[in-house]
């Protein structure tokens, strides 16, 4: 029997946009058909990367807008219309199968007329040209996409529709296996991106580990030093990077489980200078005032760079969200500044490529705080220097959209 190829996508789309579930999570929480794993991620992102583009395709043929999981249904039939040129044919069927499985029959009429009339052409042609149409064009929140132009320019457009370059890959040592394989190198040692990588035991090994190259840039600013604290830690990717140029890493994290995290990727790196704990960043605790040479505080943020790799923040990602998480930022920042010594060095970073989550923080903090100084930093990343920072953005760094400031504290 075939398997349907809308069944799987549908059951993990319905746990992200009924209830609220990242899509990585929601993967890994779903019973997939193993022999078909690689097309159903593929539809899952591209549904979510395409979203807003798909809700105006229905928009336009279905003036009432239908309940949630007939749109889940026809956003997945969208997909596999418009970007893997699946026949017409066999995509209706097989939505109108599942729809009589789901035992949504009475709506079975609905989406096969759909989709039998839609004509990508006819909808293009009705989207507007201004900032609204390049939003729904590039399937990023309005509201974003106008700081972006405010920020950006005429770059706006290139941000908005910048797609991962691949998969991000950091080796331990120089990886001769696997470069034979299809890939880009990075401006970093032993980083490469492969257009497809599919992982071995040279991973249980610890040989090798997925690492996004902001990230990777973020620790290249970062100096060498005796003691480092790693403030929001999880998953682990930068405290285990930087055990390799600070003898001691400290790692806090707020929640249990993210803390084990950071446990099973330094045991699974073979990484033994790490010690983590479970630790709200934003609560002073006195007995580590003034003990680290260097603290890095890659702060909770939108993730707006990081959208390629995680396109359903645009989905839960609202404009009011940013003023409390300025707020965390600061509170966390404002805290973890006073555990680093004199003369030691404070990183801020963040995966947002907004002003505000970034150089305005930066800004605020130099304000209140007139015991730090601005440092100025370098990266072999392509990068745009902000007034205090290094903005990353993804149009030209592989996807990925970081931020990273350093400031001294003054002896």
């Amino acid at each position: 029997m075939l398997s349907n190829p809308v069944y799987d996508p549908f059951q993990i789309l319905t746990k992200v946009y009924s209830d609220g579930a990242h899509v990585k999570q929601a993967i890994a929480d779903t019973y997939i058909e193993e022999q078909y794993r690689a097309r159903t991620v593929k539809i899952v992102y591209g549904v979510l990367e395409n979203d807003g583009y798909f809700d105006f395709c229905i928009r336009h043929y279905a003036p009432k807008a239908p309940k949630l999981a007939v749109r889940i249904l026809l956003k997945i039939s969208l997909y596999m219309l418009i970007f893997m040129d699946k026949k017409r044919y066999m995509v209706t069927d097989c939505a109108v199968t599942l729809c009589k499985k789901l035992g949504k029959s009475g709506v079975s009429g609905f989406v096969n007329a759909f989709l039998r009339r839609f004509e990508k052409a006819t909808v293009d042609a009705e989207i507007p040209n201004n900032d609204s149409g390049v939003a729904v064009k590039a399937s990023y929140p309005l509201y974003a996409y106008q700081w972006l132009k405010k920020e950006y320019g005429a770059r706006a457009e290139a941000i908005a529709n910048a797609k991962s370059s691949g998969v991000s890959v950091r080796f331990e040592q120089e990886a001769k296996t696997y470069t034979g394989k299809l890939h880009i190198k990075t401006p970093f040692e032993n980083n490469y991106i492969f257009e497809n990588f599919v992982r071995d035991e040279g991973f249980d090994e610890g040989k090798y580990t997925f690492q996004s190259v902001g990230s990777i840039a973020i620790c290249d600013v970062v100096e060498p030093c005796e003691k480092l604290l790693d403030c929001c830690a999880a998953p682990g990717g930068k405290s285990v990077l930087l055990a390799q140029k600070c003898n001691e890493v400290t790692a806090f994290e707020l929640h249990a489980h993210r803390v084990e995290l950071i446990r099973q990727y330094k045991r699974r790196m073979g990484v033994k200078n790490i010690q983590e704990f479970e630790k709200d960043s934003s609560v002073f605790d006195p007995e580590y005032a003034e003990t680290f040479d260097a603290v890095l505080c890659d702060a909770p943020c939108s993730g707006y760079g990081t959208i390629s790799e995680n396109p359903d923040i645009k989905l839960f990602r609202k404009q009011e969200d940013f003023i409390a998480l300025h707020k965390t930022q600061t509170e966390i920042l404002n805290t973890v500044s006073k555990y680093v010594k004199k003369g030691g060095a404070l990183y801020y970073s963040t995966c947002s490529l907004f002003e505000s989550e970034n150089d305005k923080t930066v800004e605020k903090f130099l304000k209140t705080h007139q015991e730090y100084e601005l440092e100025k930093i370098d990266s072999p990343l392509s990068h745009v220097k902000k007034k205090y920072g290094l903005q990353f953005l993804p149009d030209t760094a592989y996807g990925a959209g970081f931020y990273v400031a350093k400031l001294r504290k003054k002896l």
